[in-house]
């Protein structure tokens, strides 16, 4: 019974975690929320649009072992220093290992100025094959 009741207790703090704020759009991101549902985002990594960027905020290991097509790689622990990459005029879809973590970098892009971001939340509602293979951030 113990046994039942941390295992329901994980599973509970796993979900939390994972929806925590996904789907947050920012001021101007209203029109990223299609890109909510993954087969619909996995649409926008086939016919990839030049106006929206998919950014990964995991450590770069992580983006290496399998990430969203197209994605790019700017590390939650680094993005802020990277923003001269990252043009203001571009919607910005973002997930990380957890919703918060990417939360908590969409927060903050906001107060840099920037107007169209989605948070997507975390890399495991992907599920689909992944792309692996470092790929560079500025591509």
């Amino acid at each position: 019974m113990k046994k039942v009741v941390i295992i329901s207790l994980c599973i509970s703090i796993s979900l939390l975690l994972t929806s925590c704020s996904t789907g947050y759009v920012s001021r101007d991101g209203v029109s990223l929320q299609k890109y909510l549902d993954s087969a619909t985002l996995k649409e926008l990594t086939v016919k990839p649009d030049p106006d929206i960027w998919i950014i990964d905020l995991r450590f770069e290991s992580l983006f290496k072992s399998g990430h969203i097509p197209t994605a790019r790689s700017y590390p939650l622990t680094i993005i802020m220093d990277k923003l001269d990459e990252i043009p203001k005029d571009k919607s910005l879809i973002v997930y990380c290992i957890f919703s918060p973590g990417a939360q908590s970098v969409v927060k903050k892009l906001e107060k840099a100025g920037y107007a169209k971001i989605m948070n997507w939340g975390a890399y495991s509602r992907w599920p689909y094959e992944s792309e692996k293979g470092a790929r560079e951030a500025t591509e």
